[in-house]
């Protein structure tokens, strides 16, 4: 079996640091386990051994985000866990900043940049390493670093730039926060350090380490985010140019969804598409993703909304106002809204026919199903709920949703397909994009699944937006990864986020199942409406308040525009 980074066990703390060592359990002899504690190791006495300098950077790790990336897809307009959630909350504009979660995110990211600095400050006592070693050492930790800060500032705009471990307590940043743009300038540079001290690829034995391309790719989004297109275009090129990813294409038609199944697991060895990935391993290190989309006793956590399913183009390259193929007024069934559409819909979102886990559907059988039919929506903890109509197939394995947080698979931060999106993208913000460049990215995509290719004069006949094109694409292929929020923060389309959540035509709702959507109301069109009352305030919810924690600790951080 391959071995990998994320397959250890917490040992001990440093001291006077507060830092959590790892080891990786294939290194570890029942002789080590048995060694006094390193928490009893002074600190100058730690930083000697190249085994040491291993430990230190694993330990980094843990701070590499997992599912909780596909938690954020709650906070954009694809999906929908409608209990008021913090996610939610946040999405809908209705969050009250005194609560924790901001204050999680905050203190969670300095206390994994804290350790970083750490690891910086010290590695370089380690005698005996090769240069080699301790450069991508220092890669990968300064990898993270940046990629810590980068969801700081996105969520918060300016934070303290704290580089080294004094400005970082457990639970407090000192000193006042930096501008932003500095703090981008600072992740940007980090990058480009990182991607000189970082190999190309590595061994099986080193799986999930960060590699060059993880670094060029996270400089890419980083750069799309805050409207670098240049510095992004180049950065997306220079992943492509390495020759290394590759569209994961073992399941023919169906790559698409296996690519998030246990088969697409980088550790199977097919898999050439996934750049950054947090991995999991079976009774070490998992989670509870494909339950939480098809939980069998409850209402799935992430409910796919009307907005995603309208998103996706008919089979001819076509939206479905402008089709022929789709005729809304013509439809007599709940599968019908499937028919005709982009495969990857059927691949992300479940259609009538496809392997289930959530036990009784909504069919009239009242019993428990391994294909999937129609929707459930009576809570009689027989069978999985849907609060919107739909389900998400894309991240499910179903022979783990029977399960409980016993799910090893792998949660994908960053794929090759993102790269030719990001390419792309700024390509065309800079009013450079050309067919060429369409057929070398976006029509690759759409060619893994048999799609209709994107065709700019096609476009321009139809009286259809390039751009916005664009962005749908990055919509279908990236939804349920954690993106769609920051998308509409950088494009500014947090008017989108305004809007009422919606879910099926409660008309395809069977006569036996409406009593349980009675009382859910619809629009003019006869569309449930899942969740209403949503804002958005510009400038305000385009960046997260100050965690109230924080401010009270430390006046010298100030408040974001609107949060005072």
């Amino acid at each position: 079996m391959q071995q990998h980074i994320f397959r250890f066990i917490r040992i001990a703390i440093w001291g006077i640091t507060g830092v959590v060592a790892a080891c990786c359990l294939n290194s570890c002899s029942k002789n080590f386990l048995d060694r006094g504690a390193l928490d009893a190791i002074p600190n100058d006495e730690f930083w000697k051994t190249e085994g040491q300098l291993k430990l230190a950077v694993n330990a980094c790790y843990d701070y590499l985000k997992g599912k909780n990336v596909v938690d954020m897809e709650n906070m954009g307009d694809n999906t929908i866990y409608p209990p008021m959630s913090d996610y939610l909350a946040i999405s809908t504009g209705n969050y009250d900043f005194t609560l924790g979660t901001l204050n999680s995110e905050w203190v969670n990211q300095f206390k994994g940049i804290r350790r970083c600095n750490h690891f910086l400050e010290n590695y370089q006592k380690a005698t005996g390493v090769q240069q080699a070693k301790l450069d991508q050492y220092a890669g990968e930790v300064r990898f993270l670093r940046a990629f810590l800060y980068s969801y700081l500032s996105f969520f918060f705009g300016d934070v303290p730039l704290a580089t080294n471990t004094l400005n970082i307590s457990d639970d407090l940043v000192y000193g006042p926060r930096t501008p932003r743009a500095q703090v981008v300038d600072f992740i940007l540079q980090q990058l480009d350090s990182a991607a000189m001290e970082l190999p190309t690829t590595y061994g099986s034995g080193d799986l999930g380490r960060i590699t060059k391309g993880a670094a060029l790719g996270w400089k890419s989004r980083v750069a799309l985010f805050y409207g670098k297109y240049d510095v992004a275009e180049a950065a997306a090129k220079a992943v492509m140019d390495l020759n290394v990813y590759k569209l994961y294409t073992a399941g023919g038609t169906n790559s698409y969804n296996e690519l998030f199944t246990h088969k697409g697991k980088l550790a199977n060895g097919a898999n050439k598409e996934t750049m950054l990935a947090r991995l999991y391993l079976i009774d070490v290190s998992m989670h509870n993703m494909s339950r939480e989309c098809q939980v069998p006793d409850q209402t799935s956590r992430f409910n796919p909304t009307k907005s995603l399913v309208d998103a996706y183009l008919c089979t001819d390259g076509m939206p479905i106002e402008k089709s022929p193929l789709y005729n809304e007024g013509a439809q007599t069934a709940y599968g019908d809204v499937f028919k005709n559409r982009d495969p990857r819909m059927s691949q992300t979102i479940l259609a009538p026919g496809a392997d289930w886990g959530g036990k009784d559907d909504g069919d009239q059988d009242a019993s428990p199903s391994t294909i999937f039919n129609l929707p459930k929506f009576n809570s009689d903890k027989k069978g999985c709920v849907t609060a919107t109509g739909y389900y998400f197939t894309k991240y499910v394995q179903v022979s783990a949703v029977a399960t409980y947080n016993k799910d090893p698979n792998d949660i994908h931060i960053m794929r090759y397909a993102e790269m030719l999106l990001n390419y792309a993208e700024a390509r065309e913000m800079q009013g450079k994009l050309t067919q060429a460049d369409l057929d070398m990215t976006i029509n690759k995509l759409r060619d893994r699944v048999g799609m209709h290719h994107m065709i700019i004069s096609e476009l321009n006949a139809w009286g259809m937006d390039l751009r916005q094109e664009i962005r749908r694409e990055r919509r279908v292929e990236l939804a349920l990864e954690g993106q769609r929020y920051f998308d509409l923060l950088r494009w500014k389309q947090g008017s989108l986020l305004a809007a009422d959540a919606k879910g099926m035509k409660k008309a395809f709702v069977p006569d036996y199942m409406q009593q349980y959507v009675s009382s859910v109301k619809v629009d003019a069109d006869g569309y449930m409406i899942v969740n209403t009352g949503r804002r958005f305030i510009d400038p305000k919810n385009y960046l997260w308040p100050v965690p109230l924690t924080q401010y009270q600790r430390n006046p010298d951080l100030g408040q974001n525009p609107g949060w005072e």
